[in-house]
């Protein structure tokens, strides 16, 4: 197998764009058969095929103030983890590498989520769905506006706009009748989405009092809305999002909104540092609301408005779509033909990449082999002990008083934000006691414990199948495991002919699977036994970390691939044509046939839980851990 060599790829730094103002943890179910392909999987790298931010320090709630300074990220990630940690070694073709600069900009890494009719979301109508019961009333009232004066409509506007947030807008109604109020309470609405009414009486005058829905008004009295009866209960629509991760998205809605967040499902999660567009659902928030939005959020645009029945549910998408720009590249044309043809005909091995492990000193998956061994006091340990590398001074402080004292409250009291990883942890030990360390860890949301024993799975996964792609190459072998439904089946010598390595999967370690039988399975054995564990118990004391375990396939081969070498002049610019840029009728980027910089533009499809980077790895034959990309990238800077 071909070997990797060095890439440049570029430290994240902020980049400005033009939307307006500012590639899951999915959980398995408890018998998890076939990763990736029953929606019970991790789902990645963009909810189904791509980059999920599951890294420790990455947890929500945690306090960020954009991207680190270059030498402090380089410091931290002199201490991070290279694919060689992480069983990912081998590569399925034999060109020659060629090295590009990868994630330079987000707008060079854009996801477009493939839903469960197979069709691609895009961002590209943000229009209001006709509503033909709310139409009939408009008609019956067409006079409603007259009912506002233009000082009134233009403070109302003020408050729309979030000029005056915490505040309101009180109209005396004179023609006290509750005719005449409703038109008011009516009119408001209507023309001023996102704003709140009530009646109140002050000195016997009666007043309507408008008050913004995120406001602390809104908050302290919440209304009932009328929904009416033929319309679904749920709005779908688009979201766009530009260098924002998914639960942060959900959580800026949920403020104005001022809902809980899980009032709003979705199929998948998506890369932070990057363009993404995907399907959002609601639970009855009316798309006039939703629209309205659009006037004050930061990186975020709704669209593509519709009611439906039903919420989505996580890992019902057919995957992701992917359009990535990897610039300054070195390989000639016919390199670049040779990589993307060889992508295109046998694909990818299908590793889970290295945002599943984490970029601290202390990987995740070190964890959770310790929750698997029932090692309580390495788990907190672990979590909260001093590490090597850069990290927010805050963490510092609160890692060094929990070394000094043990005290989970003074620890607690160095941290401004207790929503983070190790804030959830000190304050369960706080409230439960040290002696209580599962209960005290329960505080810390499911699907963040579960990312611990999973990505323990994940490395295992990738160490055997490295040893299997070492031991036979590319081909189906006696012994070698393929499905048949959602069961498992070993290939027998004379099976294993009529098959291909496109066919075969490798299990995640489990109560649930079967192993392959030639010497790879008993790998699987061997070393989970170096680790403490054993592979014939993998049930748990606590049922949330028994493991079932999953069929993943070894090989992916993306659908739908295309490519282009292009040339340009301005590093600055974007080479990509995105939804809103569309929608604002920006024009395309236009190339430069002489331009003095080189870029490899490339789209493709991949299934759920399959990881972009390591489609791009193969391609480049590099080395994708942030540590390496960060050393690779100085270099190239200076």
């Amino acid at each position: 197998m071909a070997e990797s060599e060095s890439v440049s790829n570029a430290t994240p730094v902020g980049e400005k764009r033009t939307c307006l103002q500012d590639g899951d943890e999915e959980t398995p179910a408890k018998k998890p058969k076939v990763d990736g392909e029953n929606g019970n999987a991790p789902n990645t790298d963009g909810g189904g095929g791509g980059e999920e931010e599951e890294e420790e320090e990455e947890q929500e709630g945690q306090a960020s103030d954009g991207e680190e300074d270059g030498e402090s990220f380089a410091d931290m990630m002199k201490h991070g983890l290279t694919e060689m940690d992480v069983g990912i070694l081998k590569y399925v073709s034999d060109h020659e590498g060629f090295s590009g600069i990868l994630k330079e900009r987000y707008s060079d890494f854009v996801v477009h989520e493939i839903n469960k009719q197979g069709k691609i979301v895009h961002l590209d109508d943000l229009s209001i769905p006709p509503d033909s019961e709310e139409g009939a009333e408009t008609e019956q009232q067409p006079n409603d506006c007259d009912v506002l004066t233009e000082e009134q409509k233009k403070q109302l506007g003020e408050l729309q706009l979030f000029k005056n947030k915490e505040g309101n807008v009180s109209i005396e109604v004179k023609d006290d009748t509750k005719e005449k109020r409703t038109l008011v309470h009516k009119a408001i609405k209507t023309q001023f989405p996102g704003l709140e009414t009530k009646t109140e009486e002050k000195e016997g005058h009666k007043f309507i009092v408008a008050y913004h829905a995120a406001g602390k008004k809104a908050l302290a009295a919440p209304r009932k809305h009328f929904w009416p009866k033929n319309r679904g209960s749920y709005c779908h629509f688009a979201l766009y999002k530009e260098n924002k991760d998914t639960m942060d998205a959900i959580n800026v809605l949920s403020k104005f909104l001022r809902l809980r967040p899980n009032m709003f499902s979705y199929m998948g999660t998506k890369d932070k540092r990057a363009i993404t567009v995907q399907e959002i659902a609601v639970l009855k928030i009316t798309a006039e609301r939703l629209a309205h939005l659009n006037k004050c959020l930061m990186n975020l645009k709704l669209g593509n408005f519709c009611y439906k029945n039903h919420p989505l549910k996580l890992g019902e998408l057919q995957g992701n779509h992917f359009t990535v720009v990897i610039r300054n590249i070195s390989g000639t044309d016919e390199q670049v033909h040779q990589a993307m043809g060889s992508l295109k005909q046998t694909g990818f091995i299908n590793y889970y990449g290295m945002q599943r492990f984490g970029t601290t000193a202390v990987p995740t998956q070190q964890v959770g082999r310790a929750i698997l061994r029932n090692d309580w006091n390495q788990v907190v340990d672990l979590i909260l002990k001093p590490r090597p590398g850069a990290e927010k001074e805050y963490l510092v402080r609160c890692r060094e008083e929990w070394a000094k004292t043990q005290d989970p409250e003074a620890a607690l009291k160095k941290l401004p934000n207790k929503r983070c990883v190790e804030g959830q942890l000190l304050r369960g030990l706080s409230m439960y006691g040290k002696k209580n360390i599962v209960t005290a860890f329960g505080l810390i949301p499911r699907n963040n414990r579960l990312m611990y024993v999973h990505s323990y799975q994940s490395v295992v996964w990738n160490t055997m199948v490295s040893r299997r792609i070492e031991a036979f190459g590319l081909k189906a072998v006696e012994g070698d495991l393929v499905l048949r439904g959602t069961t498992a089946h070993v290939l027998t010598a004379e099976e294993a002919e009529s098959h291909s390595i496109h066919d075969i999967v490798m299990p995640l370690p489990g109560y649930d699977v079967i192993y392959p039988s030639h010497h790879i399975g008993e790998g699987y054995r061997e070393l989970l036994s170096a680790d403490g564990l054993d592979l014939d118990n993998m049930r748990h004391k606590v049922k949330d970390y028994s493991l079932a375990g999953a069929y993943r396939r070894v090989i992916i081969r993306p659908t739908d691939v295309s490519w282009e070498v292009i040339h340009y002049d301005d590093p600055r610019i974007s080479l990509v044509h995105s939804d809103f840029e569309k929608l604002e009728n920006k024009p395309a980027p236009v190339f430069n046939k002489d331009g003095k910089y080189r870029a490899l533009r490339m789209e493709f499809s991949l299934p759920p839980s399959t990881y972009a980077t390591m489609a791009i790895r193969e391609v480049l034959k590099l080395d994708t851990s942030i540590k390496k990309q960060t050393q690779l990238n100085t270099v190239w800077f200076n």
